[in-house]
């Protein structure tokens, strides 16, 4: 089974360290972000990876040639989507190499949990819904989720009410995914949130552990606190 990892942002709002490097390269302690988070499914036997790059593609594309061989059980396949292409687009354009996959993993690559990607996969399959999107409790500058039972009723990107659930990445799909990805060029948290949630195809799986991510220089100098005093909960 594949995770997908989007690594083609701009990473903007981390200026600071994104002007030289793409934002899943950022390092937290002696590794990039990214790496992290393979980790975390790595954990849990998810293995075989596939990168979806944009800006400054090349940085990645170095590391894994020539700096990073320690994991050898790793398969990770390094797809260019482009620079300017949003969330949806970039998932639509690996249509191809997930062609053969009933379900897959999708996440951020700037976003940190120990969340138990085994009884993520278990819910999903159980409700078989199209998507599941792991909701999670942050700051409330986050995208806000509307939750019934399971079932997502409102997906409101950006949201600034910190009155509940929000969009935590760490999504499973069906491959019918596609189905619901319009052909412009968009973004998975609307378009596509929105398509989903009208049809009641998305669920959502609360979890109410440890999540970060790292949208800016104040995010990431936590995560590299949280590192350094080996209380680490990724």
């Amino acid at each position: 089974m594949k995770a997908v990892i989007l690594c083609g942002g701009l990473g903007t709002r981390l200026a600071e360290e994104t002007k030289i490097k793409p934002k899943p390269m950022v390092q937290i302690g002696n590794l990039p972000i990214l790496i992290h988070i393979m980790k975390i499914y790595s954990k849990y036997g998810i293995n075989d990876f596939v990168l979806a790059l944009g800006y400054k593609k090349k940085y990645i594309e170095d590391y894994f040639k020539k700096k990073y061989k320690k994991k050898s059980n790793w398969n990770v396949t390094l797809i260019d989507t482009g620079v300017k292409t949003l969330t949806a687009k970039r998932l639509f354009k690996l249509k191809k190499i997930l062609k053969n996959e009933k379900h897959f993993f999708l996440t951020y690559g700037d976003g940190l949990s120990n969340i138990n990607i085994k009884k993520l996969l278990q819910f999903h399959k159980k409700h078989k819904k199209v998507a599941t999107v792991t909701a999670v409790r942050p700051p409330a500058r986050f995208g806000e989720l509307s939750i019934k039972k399971e079932l997502v009723k409102k997906f409101d990107e950006k949201n600034q009410i910190n009155s509940g659930w929000i969009n935590g990445g760490f999504f499973v799909f069906d491959n019918k995914i596609f189905n619901f990805i319009p052909s412009n060029n968009t973004m998975l948290e609307r378009d596509t949130m929105t398509n989903l949630t009208k049809k009641k195809q998305l669920n959502a799986y609360k979890h109410n552990g440890f999540w970060q991510c790292m949208d800016s220089l104040r995010d990431k100098e936590l995560l590299e606190k949280i590192w350094k005093s080996k209380k680490r909960f990724w």
